[in-house]
């Protein structure tokens, strides 16, 4: 009885393997979860200041700065509200691209946080230099996959890192069709590989967490959703853009300073298992087969199954950047010509870590009068914390300490989290008694 009213405080400074910082509060009494609270503590970035008073022709580049991980994805959401307002017709040749670009930016994270962050915890590694000492070939395999996401946003982006290619209306330039011709040996190089990934994540232990969860995730009627549609739901409700906020909230909570989201009230899940389960429909037959051999049924109710919800997108990405890349010409002009206008522009995408939605206020002249960016960390933090009460109870509450703090890690990081995105992980603190 005195060991089960002691009071134990833990502090880890800074959660290891994901961008940004953050913490954890966790209070047990008598066996069971009296608090649990996810901080993000993190300064408010104004990003969304930072763009009133802005012109239409910065936000592309402005809003890349957001993320040095997944730029493509507010460059790309920007500009496909914007040119909705503004009647733009994309040229299938900049549609086309756009969808390559993306795939890039899918590639690189996805492969990133596989090899990188979640996997250690997977096979009891602290960090990937000490997974690299028993799965040296996966990592290296891991970074060549990455790098060559890197090379797919660099070709369209002129550079990997806040990439500047994209502009209202299509693209500043088109790259030459030798180096497409590169870029297509590379890919289809990388196929193999991508599906040794796949075989390689379904074959590593999970632990059997199912959760009934809400899923959320852009559909579309013929592809698999990435770089247009509209909002799905696992209930069944489709929503357009502009009609986001009548089905989603966000509100201030006193422990974070990054906004925590809804769906009517509840908490909800976005990212790659959301994507996997409301969409390997739409994955193409190759993937499809792969998914099937894999053995992970779908729709998947165990969070730890993001990890291979990872890789079996970063096998569709190379698919995709090769079909695209297989009728590529060089067209006439990369972009069309934008005629501002005033109103309400709203858009959403799939970043890799899930449901990216923007809107802009503009007046006639194109400059932004006020703008809002739901990210998709923010999205994700009501179902992080939920994950966390369920699957400590699921884990036991008896364990040590140390084994407990580990486990929240192992839950958080699953998320991939980037937390400096969301502050418009972890210093652990646990009190027993």
């Amino acid at each position: 009885m005195t060991e089960q009213l002691r009071s134990v405080a833990i502090h880890v400074p800074v959660l290891a393997r994901v961008e940004g910082e953050g913490a954890l509060d966790l209070r047990v009494e008598h066996g069971d979860i009296t608090q649990l609270r996810l901080r993000i503590f993190e300064p408010p970035r104004f990003f969304e200041k930072f763009l009133e008073g802005r012109h239409y022709t910065e936000i592309p580049d402005l809003v890349a700065r957001i993320c040095g991980i997944c730029p493509v994805a507010y460059q790309v959401t920007a500009a496909q509200a914007l040119e909705k307002l503004f009647g733009v017709e994309l040229s299938p040749w900049a549609r086309d691209m756009r969808r390559v670009f993306y795939c890039g930016e899918w590639i690189q994270s996805h492969s990133l946080h596989i090899h990188l962050l979640a996997a250690p915890d997977f096979f009891g590694c602290s960090n990937a230099i000490e997974l690299a000492k028993i799965a040296p070939d996966e990592v290296r395999r891991g970074l060549r996959i990455q790098a060559l996401g890197n090379e797919l946003m660099d070709l369209f982006g002129a550079r990997s890192v806040h990439p500047v290619g994209v502009r209202i209306g299509g693209f500043h330039g088109a790259p030459s069709l030798a180096r497409i011709q590169i870029m297509r040996d590379k890919l289809r190089a990388a196929l193999p590989e991508a599906e040794t990934l796949i075989r390689w994540a379904a074959a590593i232990p999970m632990p059997q967490d199912d959760q009934a969860f809400v899923s959320v995730a852009t559909q579309h009627p013929t592809d698999y959703a990435i770089e247009t549609g509209g909002v799905g739901v696992s209930d069944g409700r489709f929503i357009e853009a502009d009609a986001f906020d009548a089905h989603f909230a966000e509100q201030h909570v006193p422990h974070s300073t990054a906004l925590f989201s809804t769906y009517h009230d509840q908490p909800y899940l976005v990212g790659p298992l959301a994507r996997l389960n409301l969409n390997h429909a739409r994955l193409p037959e190759p993937v499809k087969a792969l998914l099937a051999e894999s053995s992970l049924a779908l729709p998947s109710r165990n969070l730890f199954h993001s990890l291979r919800a990872r890789a079996v997108e970063i096998l569709l990405a190379l698919h995709e950047a090769l079909r695209l890349l297989d009728a590529y010409r060089v067209p006439d002009s990369p972009w069309e010509p934008v005629t501002p206008r005033a109103g309400i522009a709203t858009g959403c995408t799939e970043a890799p870590r899930g449901l990216l939605w923007h809107r802009y206020e503009m007046d006639e002249d194109g400059r932004v009068l006020s703008a809002r960016i739901v990210p998709p960390t923010s999205q994700n933090q009501g179902r992080i914390e939920e994950d966390l009460r369920l699957s400590l109870l699921n884990f036991g509450l008896d364990h040590p300490d140390d084994a407990l703090r580990l486990h929240c890690e192992k839950v958080i990081r699953n998320y991939d989290p980037c937390i400096s995105c969301a502050t418009h992980f972890l210093r652990f603190k646990l009190d027993r008694s």
